[in-house]
């Protein structure tokens, strides 16, 4: 080969890499998109949360790719092409999810991301996904401040943050107990915890301010035993705990509580608790107040898409879905919605196939879709952050399962900040609705049993 025979060459591979660049998602690949699937598979959260996102998300993508899914979504795949999963552990902590997250765009070249429960993980890898230029979809974690300490362009949250289930919360036990007068909580110590007892007293104490805080407890993630706390809140003798519990901590606290009679004087609150019903029969108190983290499970209204997810959820577990795999239905199906919107508006007659990275954002941003937990509207965040309705209610064992009665639902603008207002302001501030939302609608609400 000679001088300028390599040189042109090196100058048309420099074209090819060039375009690749800067080409529209999955140009190079055409008939495959590839999404990097980050959740809990090992670990303390895995069985009661990650596991039933993971099966959730393996049953999604094999319906889609089938095109066997409901309305609107029946095109196979994203827009036609096919879906391929990146399964990638949550667990190992937020340096080792910030190397992996840089791992999974740049070796394994996924086209999108979706996943991430904790907290800590999200705040860590929401300016790395934003520095990669990859869209990122979070999908269960719960503080408010991803969207309002911080704008992102290529990051977007499918659920409402954690202010919804801490103010319905609120909502619901003074609705059922006016007379209420002194609370006590129990909560993972760190931000998942702080921020969801931090809103919710303050919810409660804004709704009634004569009401006495009598202990704040706060048990290391992963401990396993509470011992000390139970003590403190049994000469507490508060009229309702509270916890934001989830994963192993919830499944060894109930059993130790329960033994030491902690709810024979007081009431219970779950606030995140549908998650672990059908494992915990037996060790969690009639009367408990609980939560689906939005209109997830029992909560959901029953359409085409509630029936699919649960067929196709109980076909690969065996087992029906939680809420974990709700939250697993918005994102997916989020990112599909926006896909498609976005691929729509290719001009026709053009070499382009599918929609390149703005376009797909553009089409997110504000959009609203269906899902099998109701609609979704991306409000907040400037059009990345959800919000949804939410619902609550009461446990009653009837034949050695939990069953869910005296559901109320809560609409969003009851539940949420609006745009530009920070969550613990708006709760201090009265929590006004505000009529941010047109046209407002009111709380549905319902009263009867539900098996979970």
């Amino acid at each position: 080969m000679n001088i300028r025979t390599s040189r042109l060459s090196i100058f048309a591979s420099l074209l090819f890499c060039t375009a690749l660049a800067f080409s529209p998602v999955s140009q190079a690949q055409g008939k495959l998109i590839r999404i990097g699937l980050v959740t809990f598979l090992s670990g303390p959260a895995a069985a009661s949360l990650g596991i039933p996102a993971r099966l959730a998300a393996e049953a999604i993508v094999s319906s889609l790719n089938s095109g066997s899914a409901p309305a609107p979504y029946t095109t196979r795949g994203f827009g036609g092409s096919k879906l391929e999963l990146v399964l990638i552990d949550e667990a190992g902590g937020t340096a080792r999810q910030v190397a992996v997250l840089r791992n999974l765009v740049t070796r394994k070249q996924v086209d999108f991301v979706v996943g991430y429960t904790g907290d800590g993980n999200c705040l860590a890898i929401a300016p790395v996904a934003e520095e990669l230029r990859t869209i990122t979809v979070l999908l269960d974690c719960g503080t408010p401040r991803i969207f309002e300490e911080a704008s992102y362009r290529y990051v977007f949250r499918t659920r409402s943050h954690s202010t919804m289930d801490a103010v319905a919360g609120a909502l619901y036990l003074m609705e059922n107990r006016p007379a209420l007068r002194s609370l006590g909580g129990i909560n993972q110590n760190y931000a998942w915890g702080r921020e969801s007892w931090t809103d919710f007293s303050a919810a409660m104490l804004s709704l009634n301010p004569d009401l006495t805080i009598t202990t704040s407890q706060w048990a290391k993630f992963g401990s396993g035993n509470y011992a000390a706390e139970i003590a403190a809140l049994g000469r507490s003798d508060s009229d309702v705990v509270y916890s934001s519990f989830w994963g192993d901590d919830l499944e060894a606290f109930m059993p130790q509580a329960m033994a030491k009679n902690l709810f024979s004087r007081s009431q219970l609150m779950l606030v995140a608790g549908e998650a672990h019903l059908r494992r915990l029969a037996g060790s969690i108190p009639d009367g408990s107040i609980v939560g689906a983290r939005g209109t997830n499970g029992v909560f959901a209204p029953r359409s085409p898409l509630h029936d699919w997810l649960q067929q196709i959820y109980f076909e690969r577990a065996g087992d029906v879905p939680n809420y974990p795999a709700y939250s697993m239905a918005q994102g997916l199906l989020g990112l599909k919605s926006a896909y498609e919107k976005a691929k729509g508006q290719i001009a026709p007659g053009t070499k382009q196939r599918n929609p390149g990275i703005d376009a797909i954002i553009a089409a997110f941003e504000y959009q609203s879709f269906e899902t099998p937990s109701g609609k979704v509207l991306m409000k907040l965040g400037r059009g990345h952050q959800a919000v949804t309705g939410t619902a609550y209610g009461t446990t009653r064992t009837v034949n050695g399962r939990i069953t869910i009665g005296n559901i109320k639902h809560y609409a969003v603008e009851r539940v949420q900040p609006p745009e530009g207002v920070k969550s613990l302001d708006w709760i201090n501030s009265g929590m006004n609705p505000g009529g941010w939302l047109s046209p407002r609608t009111s709380p549905r609400q319902s009263t009867g049993d539900a098996t979970e």
